[in-house]
């Protein structure tokens, strides 16, 4: 370092991409602030380390540094999957370029697209294994329901009459009890029971039935604006099924949206647009909804931000942790996804569903 003051590579700080500096044998010799964001690391540690320490497969890229020094008047581009000890693998396009005397440039660009494909991948992977919990857990506790509500109703008709009243009053927290678990169980089999019933669903028509919803609900306070681009033509699928979805993300928002509606400044919109080649579970479709529900809200909790679509996960008291898990199982019987982004004041819900 002592040959590149920091003042020659100052200009470096100012790229959006990670670049290192490497010497001959893979040792780190800089790396620009980009850089240390996508490593998640300072530069003092980082100088003290070569390729191999840092990346479990680090012998690859130095391979790809040597073939850049044997080739200096041309530049070495690759995909990567940099692994790393106890974290995800980087998913990376690589750019490697000698420099001048002994160092190898390497630009290091996150492959959004790789990044996306895995996340709708352990998405979909979730949501089969709740399938499967849901299913096995709410027959588990169906029938023992039953059994547990009937005997209260037996042992209130052979109270004596003078302990009827205050003992009563026990039977009736079994037998209300029982009900709401029984209640909850349908809601969690609903999706797997009702048949799919498919037709031509006009994705605006679903926007206004559950924008007429929202607001009967919340009258005052509470703005829905929309944003449709009316050249998205229909599609077959369960409109019914749809609504439903939309509804449950868009009346979540609006029960975080509860502070700013008594300021009167709570906002809502709808936003549809075509997205052009997109994948959805590894399929790549020329066109697809892209459908989103933005709020003004406090954000989701940073907490629960990754577990949302999970079965009984909730950000609110009082929630059952049910409608965004719904939503998430609709959507995907149209061969779709809902992704999230969330900060503080600003909540985005993209619904994507593949069009003809």
């Amino acid at each position: 370092m002592n040959s590149h003051p920091p003042a020659a590579l100052a200009g470096l700080d100012l790229l959006a991409s990670a670049v290192m500096l490497v010497g001959a044998d893979g040792h780190i010799v800089y790396v620009n602030t980009a850089g240390e964001n996508l490593l998640d690391s300072s530069l003092k540690a980082l100088t003290r380390q070569s390729l191999q320490d840092l990346f479990l497969n680090g012998a690859d890229l130095l391979r790809l540094v040597e073939h850049a020094r044997a080739h200096s008047f041309a530049d070495v581009r690759q995909e990567l999957s940099l692994e790393r000890p106890g974290r995800e693998p980087l998913h990376v396009h690589a750019i490697i370029s000698s420099s001048d005397g002994e160092l190898t440039v390497i630009e290091l660009r996150e492959n959004v697209q790789q990044l996306k494909q895995d996340r709708e991948e352990r998405l979909l992977d979730q949501s089969q294994m709740n399938k499967e919990l849901i299913r096995n857990l709410a027959h588990e506790i169906k029938n023992p329901l039953g059994g547990i509500r009937g005997a209260a109703q037996l042992l209130e008709l052979e109270l004596p009459p003078r302990e009827l009243t205050q003992l009563r009053e026990y039977t009736q927290v079994i037998i209300k009890e029982a009900d709401r678990l029984q209640t909850l169980v349908d809601r969690l089999l609903a999706p797997h029971r009702r048949p799919h019933i498919v037709g031509d669903v006009n994705i605006h028509e679903v926007c206004e039935r559950v924008r007429s919803l929202i607001l009967a609900e919340f009258p005052q306070g509470l703005t829905i604006r929309r944003d449709y681009d009316t050249s998205i033509p229909e599609f077959r699928g369960d409109k019914e099924q749809l609504i439903q979805a939309v509804l449950n993300i868009a009346h979540n928002a609006a029960q975080a949206l509860a502070e700013r509606i008594e300021q009167g400044d709570a906002e809502l919109i709808f936003r549809t647009r075509v997205a052009r080649q997109v994948t959805l579970a590894k399929v790549r479709y020329g066109l697809a909804l892209d459908l989103h529900i933005i709020d003004n809200g406090p954000g989701i909790p940073p907490h629960i931000r990754d577990r949302i679509f999970y079965p009984l996960v909730s950000g609110r008291d009082g929630g059952s942790g049910l409608g965004l898990t719904l939503a998430q199982t609709f959507v995907q019987q149209h061969m779709g996804v809902i992704e999230c982004e969330s900060r503080p004041g600003w909540t985005d819900f993209r619904i994507l569903i593949p069009l003809p």
